[in-house]
């Protein structure tokens, strides 16, 4: 059977059938093709407020996955939790009917798009997305948006704008980034993850460049000078190409004061004062995404005052050190890290605030993460004043390793492990008092530890 090209598929009055319609990235996918004129339909395993959300456009969604849900759909996109042995995937297949990934759509789409300005990296992806957002609507530019996150801007993790510009957050795992069409590629930093996928840093690292090549000779890669992998990975690189760093780069900052942890700097462009911003995040991981977010959306065609207002009215994505409110007189904070380079960034940050102790409760994410990269998380687990530690969050594994976030505790002196989060949540409540900093800090559900702390108060 011949391989059936998407692009071919992606026009105005096509029938399309999403399954997993409900998801992340899946409804605002839904909303953008509707918007271009397709015919869509849905499936998804549960009611929720995106499935009620596309409803109220007027896009049918099945509750449950049955082979007569596609009707007749002349293609069929599926959300990565999917597999073959979906009875609509099944049935797609028995009918001839052409199933694509999510990636392979979003790719597609992009190609409608005179800009489509794609961010991608190891950590930071999110926020520097949002960044992004803000400076390029600050800049009236009416931009389409896809994070993996939700940015109190938005309401939600994406806006279908009238612009003739796409943002999206770009993620290695799975490839999937090698789906799309980037004018603007931007690399933030590349480290070993995602090792149940890729077989070693080499490998992420090839994935990389070929996403970096993916950008046309007239387009532009924007990379972290600061990161030594970034800057080996893009060496030799043909495709016009601009950097960032701290305190070098085409783009870099200087004048870096603090204030109550926040930053204000100067942004230099090409060895010109462009403006100086005030940060609403702390952390210098921050300026950095700041710098990247600032070139990338210069090269978009923003102007120094949306540079300036956009970065002065980010506030943070969520979960990305957001905060919860207090408890007895602690402040709660949650944070999406789950990679010990984002880990240590926080930890870091987080120790720089002036509380008097720092309490994180870690919620690893992925078994194979966490035997992987195991070291390291005991090193950056060590930073606080208090760690505590809940179960490994499976995700998408079988825990065929052994392996339990107690093995952590072991190597972290003066940590805890509780195998529930109810007893994360309980040792909390009798050892919060004020000038603290708690952290629930993860990928899974130890959100939900600081959400039921605060209710409490």
């Amino acid at each position: 059977m011949a391989m059936n090209n998407i692009h071919d598929y992606i026009e105005p009055g096509r029938r399309a059938h999403l399954v997993g319609i409900g998801g992340v990235s899946m409804a605002p996918l839904a909303e953008v093709l509707r918007g271009m004129g397709m015919v869509i339909t849905g499936s998804d395993m549960r009611e929720s407020a995106s499935v009620a959300h596309l409803r109220s456009l007027g896009i049918p969604v099945a509750i449950g996955h049955r082979s007569e849900n596609i009707g007749d759909a002349e293609l069929v996109i599926r959300t990565a939790a999917v597999h073959d042995s979906n009875p609509e995937i099944a049935a797609a297949r028995s009918l001839g009917v052409p199933v694509f990934e999510r990636a392979q759509a979003w790719g597609s789409i992009m190609k409608n798009y005179r800009h489509a300005l794609c961010i991608s990296g190891t950590h930071g992806k999110t926020t520097t997305t949002s960044m992004c957002t803000h400076i390029i609507m600050a800049a009236g530019l009416d931009p389409t948006v896809m994070i993996g996150g939700t940015l109190p801007l938005l309401g939600s993790g994406y806006r279908v704008g009238k612009g003739d510009t796409i943002i999206l957050e770009s993620c290695e795992y799975c490839n999937s980034f090698l789906s799309f069409f980037p004018t603007v590629a931007v690399i933030l930093n590349i480290e070993a993850d995602h090792l149940d996928f890729f077989h070693d840093l080499g490998d992420v690292e090839h994935s990389f460049r070929t996403f970096a090549d993916l950008v046309p000779e007239n387009g532009l890669v924007i990379a972290n000078r600061d990161d030594a992998n970034t800057m080996k990975t893009l060496a030799g690189e043909t495709r016009p190409m601009r950097t960032f760093g701290l305190t070098e780069g085409d783009v870099h900052s200087a004048n870096l004061v603090w204030n109550g942890g926040l930053p204000t700097f100067d942004i230099i462009c090409d060895g010109v004062a462009l403006t100086r911003v005030n940060l609403q995040v702390p952390g210098i991981h921050n300026v950095k995404n700041a710098l990247a977010a600032a070139a990338a959306s210069i090269a978009l065609g923003a102007d120094a005052g949306a540079v300036q207002k956009g970065l002065a009215s980010f506030h943070g994505a969520g979960r990305r050190f957001e905060y919860k409110g207090e408890y007895h007189g602690a402040s709660v904070y949650d944070d999406y890290a789950h990679h010990p380079g984002e880990l240590k960034a926080l930890l870091d940050t987080a120790m720089n605030l002036g509380y008097q102790r720092v309490i994180c409760a870690f919620q690893p994410h992925t078994y194979t993460r966490t035997a992987a990269l195991f070291d390291d998380f005991v090193e950056a687990l060590k930073k606080p004043d208090l760690t505590i530690l809940a179960e490994i969050f499976a995700a998408r594994e079988d825990n065929n390793l052994g392996i339990s976030s107690n093995d952590l505790a072991q190597n972290i002196p003066g940590s805890h492990f509780f195998a529930t989060l109810p007893q994360v949540t309980d040792y909390l409540r009798q050892i919060a008092r004020p000038g603290d900093l708690i952290l629930t800090v993860g990928a899974g559900d130890i959100y939900t530890v600081g959400e039921t702390l605060v209710s409490r108060d």
